[in-house]
């Protein structure tokens, strides 16, 4: 889109508020450990010492609000120590002349290279800056540099303290992230009546799989309700769709079809039954019309035979496995999967550090935010220092925290903290003039504003940051002139957005220019998943049942990856034909409608996966290798961008066809006819990809 309508668009969306306010217990929460630690440390030390415990604290609680499904108190911990260590070595530097800058420029690169991550070690590491930004413009020696950066640590322990002795609602985010599972089941399982092969969202179960990794101690004290759901919704998915599916399930008409849809509608209102009592963390009750004996009955009916027959049956088993698992007094089927670890902060160091050298590359995105972030704070420090204010901070402060990844969220944080940072400044300056308040009032203050924060951290940026802005001149206090020193940080904060936006404009990273790339990377995982999944048809006895969720889950990330990037670069002010010359916008949208269809023929598959005692269906095996070895090519084509050939894939597909099916064994010929059916489908869609990605002829002369 051109660059006006970009601009307008992400500036709107930086101002719109979200309508939607944090917990009031977890803002009052946060806002009274800040307080535990500030008030004491200013009755003993005085303002100086109170400022540094004051922003170990509020940054460490804000730690806590991210989406994260770790322990919030050892977040907490964790960005108190980090806090206290930039604060140091700010310390340090600012009294060696042109030090500051250099540990500036490295300590801004380092945070942004923490994005590797994830986004909440991205935001945490992104505050840090923040801080020894504002707190090195208190003057102290070396010799106190230590006590200070002690102290943003011991907020940041006082606040996991709080939230340890206080619990807030602990496993909410969890039984939400499990309920949306079974409530997008549901969902589904409706809209498979009416069309037998909907799609559906792997959103739920990429953010109920993130919830389902628990640390020792989080598995340790887990509600043993929720023990075994998140698996158990894993496999209902592919069986629902083997159910619907003509192809490998119900006849596409008839009593068959007629008995599948009272199947599909009887299992949605069941799923949404498990979805309240998720919720509630009661046991399910579901409606009277659709018990699962009913279900369990319907599965046994003459109209349906062979794999819907199969499908009905293991659909009422695993309903009754979730209901089960939400009794209490039943506890022999909680245990469905081997439990996800999620290591603690002590293990997931070396982790992390694994995850950012791997981004040390000038192709990787995140390597480049972090230049950018480098290059933009510092920049906008030594901006500010000819200016001779005495705020100049706030300039590479603003650009700090309104940086990020991609375009869009950079752009409409820039507005929301101008527009935030202005109505901020202006109240509390209304408020200095008319209370004139000492150290102990102007702390009190800062701590409302900081509950005022916490609160308004989900409704949108602006909001947030109106509560920052005030919180920040109270702590700090005003010059003898509140007016200049308000109009100080306007012009800083439009200071440090201009550049900020200006280093998009000079060293973009647009996510049009990597869509092709991502596009390629579902295609390979798509193909792998399919080929995971043939391969346990053709080797039943030795299939990998961990190869095949590994690979359903890489091929569910792509795929998200894919939708993420398509998102953002649909903010993005560049014209997509001139930046993706490998495909263009319409084959893409094409080639994402066929790789899903090849993901879903996997899925089918799945759903009907033979025991380990079966036999072999011959021919399985080779086409899977052929498959996962064509997709792998294709993908290498459409990067760039030379034509794609499922040629070889359809002569091994005929040869697969050529072999018998009749046997003795009971249940091969079906199982054999499935496996072809789903292959057949997977052949379709790399057809229909193959015309999707056929390379654009360019005009002669352009």
């Amino acid at each position: 889109m051109p660059w006006s309508v970009a601009l307008r668009e992400t500036a709107k969306a930086g101002l719109v508020p979200a309508r939607e306010l944090s917990d009031p217990r977890r803002a009052v929460r946060g806002a009274l450990a800040v307080a535990l630690v500030v008030f004491p440390v200013l009755a003993v030390a005085g303002t100086g010492p109170a400022t540094s415990a004051a922003m170990g604290g509020f940054i460490a609680g804000t730690a806590t609000f991210q989406r994260t499904f770790r322990p919030r108190a050892s977040i907490a911990v964790g960005a108190g120590l980090g806090l206290g260590i930039s604060t140091f070595l700010g310390y340090a530097a600012v009294g060696v002349p042109g030090a500051f800058p250099v540990l500036l420029a490295v300590w801004s690169f380092a945070a942004g290279m923490i994005w590797a991550v994830g986004p909440t070690g991205g935001t945490v590491a992104a505050t840090t800056i923040s801080v020894m930004l504002v707190v090195v413009q208190l003057p102290v020696s070396l010799i106190t540099a230590l006590g200070h950066g002690l102290l943003c640590a011991l907020g940041g322990a006082v606040q996991a303290l709080v939230t340890l002795l206080w619990p807030v609602d602990r496993w909410r985010g969890h039984r939400d992230a499990l309920a949306d599972t079974y409530a997008e089941l549901g969902d589904y399982a409706r809209r498979l009546r009416y069309d037998p092969v909907a799609g559906i969202d792997p959103e739920p179960f990429m953010t109920a799989r993130r919830a389902g990794a628990l640390t020792n101690w989080q598995a340790r004290h887990r509600p043993p309700e929720m023990r075994g759901l998140r698996a158990v919704a894993e496999h209902i998915r592919p069986t629902l769709a083997a159910l619907a599916d003509p192809a490998v399930g119900a006849p596409a008409d008839g009593p068959g079809r007629d008995l599948a849809r009272e199947i599909l509608a009887a299992a949605a209102e069941f799923l949404d039954a498990v979805a309240a009592a998720v919720r509630a963390g009661e046991a399910v009750r579901p409606p009277s019309t659709t018990p699962a004996l009913t279900l369990a009955e319907a599965a046994e009916s003459p109209e349906l035979t062979g794999a819907a027959r199969r499908a009905a049956k293991r659909l009422a088993s695993q309903l009754s496995k979730a209901a089960g698992a939400l009794d209490r007094q039943d506890r022999s089927v909680v245990q469905t999967a081997p439990q996800l670890r999620r290591p603690s902060l002590v293990k997931i160091v070396p982790v992390g550090f694994q995850t950012v050298r791997r981004q040390l590359q000038p192709r990787s995105a995140v390597f480049q935010h972090a230049v950018r972030m480098s290059g933009v704070v510092t920049l906008s420090y030594l901006a500010a220092r000819p200016l001779g204010l005495h705020h100049g901070y706030w300039a590479p402060l603003t650009a700090a925290m309104v940086m990020r990844p991609d375009f869009a969220q950079t752009f409409s944080r820039g507005v929301a903290r101008l527009a935030g940072t202005v109505a901020g400044v202006v109240v509390t300056t209304a408020v200095v003039q008319l209370l004139h308040p000492g150290a102990w009032l102007s702390t009190a203050l800062a701590v409302v504003c900081i509950c005022g924060a916490y609160l308004t951290i989900r409704t949108g940026y602006a909001f947030t940051t109106a509560c920052v802005s005030s919180y920040v001149v109270f702590l700090l206090g005003l010059q003898a002139d509140p007016l200049e020193t308000a109009v100080e940080r306007v012009l800083l904060t439009l200071l440090g957005g201009a550049i900020a936006l200006g280093a998009y404009a000079l060293f973009p990273t647009w996510q049009t220019a990597r869509l092709a790339e991502r596009l390629a990377e579902w295609i390979a995982a798509a193909g792998r998943y399919g080929a995971a999944v043939l391969e346990a048809y053709g080797d039943p006895a030795g299939r990998d049942d961990r190869g095949v969720r590994d690979a359903l889950l890489d091929s569910r990330e792509a795929r998200a990856e894919l939708l993420e990037a398509i998102e953002r670069a649909d903010a993005e002010p560049v014209k997509h034909a001139d930046r993706l010359p490998e495909i263009s916008r319409k084959q893409l949208d094409k080639a994402r409608t066929a790789v899903g269809l090849l993901a879903r023929s996997a899925v089918l598959l799945e759903a009907h996966l033979p025991g380990r005692d079966s036999p072999r269906v011959p021919g399985a095996a080779d086409f899977a290798e052929e498959l996962k070895y064509a997709t792998a090519i294709a993908a290498a084509g459409v990067l760039i961008g030379e034509t794609v050939d499922f040629s070889g894939l359809r002569e091994a597909y005929a040869r697969w066809d050529g072999y018998p099916v009749g046997s003795a064994i009971p249940g091969y010929e079906d199982r054999t006819a499935v496996a072809r059916a789903g292959a057949k489908m997977m052949l379709q869609a790399l057809g229909d990809l193959e015309k999707a990605v056929r390379p654009r002829r360019v005009p002669s002369g352009t």
